[in-house]
């Protein structure tokens, strides 16, 4: 036997589903030291941990010949922070214990509750559920935690960053002395410290990996774009991978059900998952991505936690997430139980630097790169049509008869050739991307840029301070507008009525062209008008400003870029940050 430690049920159901070893985690909470004690156990997405949690209560479940004890209620109470994540975690309980006769319940939001008081009612072994039915249910006397040995906090941070600590707390309040309190947590922070200490007697802290994030099966890549492409980058992303399932992660409720219904009118099997979306919708999604009539999904953070999806391999941040713990999560959900995977950071030319931070913040590697284009799609599309048509295949008759008269009136050629369109029809148009070169010159103008740009062109924007112009929203309006990013913006200079800027001339080609693409877009500030222009006059300003002319382009002034920061509100109507089609508000989120 492979695990001789563990009870002989438990140990059965592992082989069966394919275990040969178990997970740092999973062996830390079966050690003779771990039994029969409080845990803290800090573990990482994808560590097992439900698994693990399931092991370290087997003694409080489960008799000495390996069977589920007989009691007047759960004896293990486990409480997770969504109700896809309580649904997986009851999915893997189940088949772990199911040898053993132990009955699972959930108890989650936007479920019928009464179909889960009848299920209490019948008696069950292991009750797995999200804080607010939860604390509804023991309300309603429907839940009896007087039997209860063991309760597991999964996900303790996110459930506090929820809000959920009222409801947490009323739930371990009901349960008696003596029974164990397992948290598991990706991060420590103070109130899951303070929560520990409360309702935890000399708890032994585990905490495995290291220092490490648990990313080793997952291979990061940024990929830089201008804001305006962040949707065509999705696009072309999706075809170069052709991932068998992605996960594709948005903000807000609004910006997923836009993504989703852009992919469908390109032609992708695309569902979507977000806090707006009813149990039943989002339990259809999930198995369409599982049946496979589906292969992407379109989602917010809260709503795709839990998601374990073995055919996963390809995540893309869409929109950045707001720090380094969000970034592990999301890319969490590929790179499991030794599987390979992909996470991809979309990182407009002016977010870089956030993006740099928070990667070196997280110990990430990621490969800096851009978005493929239609060539390195088409190159991967004949390498991916190969390899399947020199798969073996059985032939019928019917088919042989069939390519005996394609060959009477065409040539081979004309039938592989017929073939590979074919093969293209089924699959959506890559986009055509905006010149990728402006974000990969800026390392080699470095050295021009810190000189003090020698060789630059002026370019003119129709708005001044009249218009309550300043550098703190004209440079953000510039990065949108012609896909540059601050380092690569010179001198502003500020007159009444009109504005001034140097962009280097090696890239001041892409940058008008780029200004024009974005011209009469209100979202990147395309209500200015920009052109390219000779050198301001310097001295007919200060002439005028000396002479106190009123209706003179008055004095002008100069800014120079800083390395960030910016903000402000532009003069009436404009939208100082943003880019893309993607709104950055925090209504709508989850």
């Amino acid at each position: 036997m492979l695990f001789p430690d563990l009870p002989a049920g438990l140990a059965e159901a592992l082989t069966t589903r394919g275990y040969t070893a178990l997970t740092p985690v999973q062996s830390a909470v079966v050690e003779p030291e771990a039994h029969g004690r409080d845990l803290v156990v800090s573990a990482q997405t994808g560590s097992g941990k439900t698994v693990a949690f399931g092991l370290a209560f087997a003694d409080q479940v489960l008799d000495e010949e390996g069977r589920v004890r007989r009691a007047a209620g759960p004896l293990a109470l486990v409480i997770a922070p969504t109700r896809e994540l309580a649904l997986q975690v009851a999915r893997e309980l189940d088949w772990l214990y199911k040898s053993a006769g132990a009955r699972i319940a959930t108890c989650v939001g936007g479920m019928n509750p009464q179909v889960e008081r009848r299920a209490l009612a019948g008696g069950v072994s292991i009750v797995v559920g999200t804080p607010g039915r939860l604390r509804d249910h023991l309300e309603r006397g429907a839940l009896d935690l007087s039997a209860l040995s063991a309760v597991v906090l999964d996900e303790a941070d996110e459930m506090l960053d929820m809000g959920f600590r009222e409801e947490l707390e009323e739930i371990l309040e009901a349960t008696p002395e003596g029974r164990r309190v397992l948290m598991f947590s990706a991060t420590m922070p103070r109130p899951i410290e303070a929560l520990a200490r409360r309702y935890q007697r000399d708890a032994l802290r585990i905490q495995t990996g290291g220092t490490e994030r648990g990313h080793g099966d997952i291979a990061y890549q940024a990929v830089t774009v201008s804001p305006s492409e962040i949707e065509n980058a999705v696009v072309n992303l999706l075809r170069f991978h052709e991932a068998e399932t992605a996960i594709l992660f948005c903000a807000t409720r609004d910006n997923v059900r836009h993504l989703h219904a852009t992919l469908q009118e390109r032609g992708f099997g695309v569902v979507a998952l977000s806090g707006e979306h009813s149990q039943q919708e989002r339990n259809q999604a999930l198995q369409a991505l599982r049946d496979r009539r589906a292969r992407v999904c379109v989602a917010t953070d809260v709503a795709a936690r839990g998601i374990d999806l073995p055919s996963l391999s390809l995540v893309v941040h869409v929109e950045i997430p707001r720090d380094a713990e969000t970034l592990q999560h999301r890319s969490g959900r590929t790179g499991r139980a030794g599987k390979k995977g992909i996470a991809v950071i979309i990182v407009p030319y002016p977010r870089r630097k956030r993006i740099e931070s928070m990667l070196r913040h997280a110990k990430i590697n990621a490969e800096w790169t851009t978005a493929p284009d239609r060539d390195a799609i088409v190159a991967q599309d004949r390498v991916r049509l190969l390899e399947k048509l020199m798969q073996p295949v059985e032939v019928t008759d019917g088919d042989r008869e069939l390519a005996d008269k394609l060959l009477e009136t065409r040539t081979p050629q004309e039938i592989a050739a017929m073939l590979v369109q074919a093969h293209r029809a089924t699959m959506p148009e890559p986009e055509e991307l905006l010149a990728q070169s402006i974000d990969s010159q800026r390392a080699a103008h470095q050295e021009k840029h810190r000189e003090g740009f020698e060789d630059t062109v002026w370019f003119r924007m129709d708005i001044g301070r009249r218009q309550n112009a300043e550098a703190r929203w004209i440079m953000p309006l510039i990065c949108r507008r012609g896909h540059v990013t601050r380092n690569e913006i010179g001198a502003i200079r500020i007159a009444q009525t009109e504005t001034f800027f140097q962009i280097p001339r090696a890239i001041a080609g892409k940058f008008a062209e780029a200004v024009a693409a974005t011209a009469g877009s209100e979202e990147n500030g395309g209500y200015v008008a920009i052109e390219q222009s000779n050198e301001p006059p310097r001295m007919a300003a200060r002439e005028n400003a000396k002479r106190g002319k009123p209706n003179g382009p008055g004095p002008q002034r100069t800014f120079k870029p800083k390395p960030a920061g910016g903000g402000g509100k532009p003069y009436a109507g404009g939208k100082p940050h943003g880019g893309g089609k993607f709104k950055h508000k925090n209504k709508g989120r989850d």
